[in-house]
């Protein structure tokens, strides 16, 4: 079965599309406040299929997951009710929630600022920083080094190494996404324990 081959193959499909920049800000923004998916999966094959436009895909992506990220803010900040069966004890984000107000306890500007480069539900702290009332100008600062520095750091790799690094990755993006699948099963296993 060769699923992450085909969904490789879409996502550099819809990279191509006309309007696939406007989809890249509007998946960033969406992805910071509320939407599940990172911009990753588009920002990585857009800058594979056009190289040259890599730092202006990535430069995108930084400011609209900014904006998302104020959005975000915005949610913890004001609607922090709305959101509340959400992370209330049993609730969908009630642990991830807990673990990034521990961190904002002991942190603050540095919990931002690792959450938005790595991996961790950035959403998750945007909301956060919000209900917790961070100040917010060093939240947006933050926020655009931590995300900046993973789509510049992203879009650049993946521009330098052009036509020949997608070839790569589709030779080995089964085994790329079926390990990506084993790490994220043993990350739930231990967070659950």
């Amino acid at each position: 079965m060769r699923l992450f081959t085909r969904l490789y193959d879409m996502a550099l499909s819809w990279s191509r599309h006309p309007h696939a920049v406007r989809y890249l800000g509007a998946l960033s923004f969406a992805e910071s406040s509320f939407f599940p998916i990172p911009p990753d999966v588009m920002l990585m094959p857009m800058s594979l299929a056009r190289p040259e436009r890599a730092m202006r895909f990535a430069t995108i992506t930084t400011l609209a997951s900014v904006a998302g990220g104020v959005a975000g803010y915005a949610i913890g900040h004001f609607g922090l009710d709305l959101i509340a069966p959400l992370i209330q004890e049993g609730g969908r984000w009630a642990h991830a929630y807990t673990r990034a107000s521990d961190w904002f306890a002991e942190w603050g500007f540095w919990a931002i600022l690792i959450a938005g480069f790595s991996p961790i539900p950035y959403k998750v702290f945007t909301i956060a920083a919000g209900a917790l009332s961070m100040a917010f100008v060093p939240f947006v600062l933050a926020s655009a080094v931590g995300r900046g520095a993973r789509f510049f750091l992203v879009a650049g790799l993946l521009s330098w190494g052009g036509a020949g690094m997608e070839q790569r990755i589709r030779l080995y993006v089964e085994r790329i996404g079926w390990g990506l699948v084993g790490l994220g099963v043993v990350a739930y296993l231990v967070i659950r324990a």
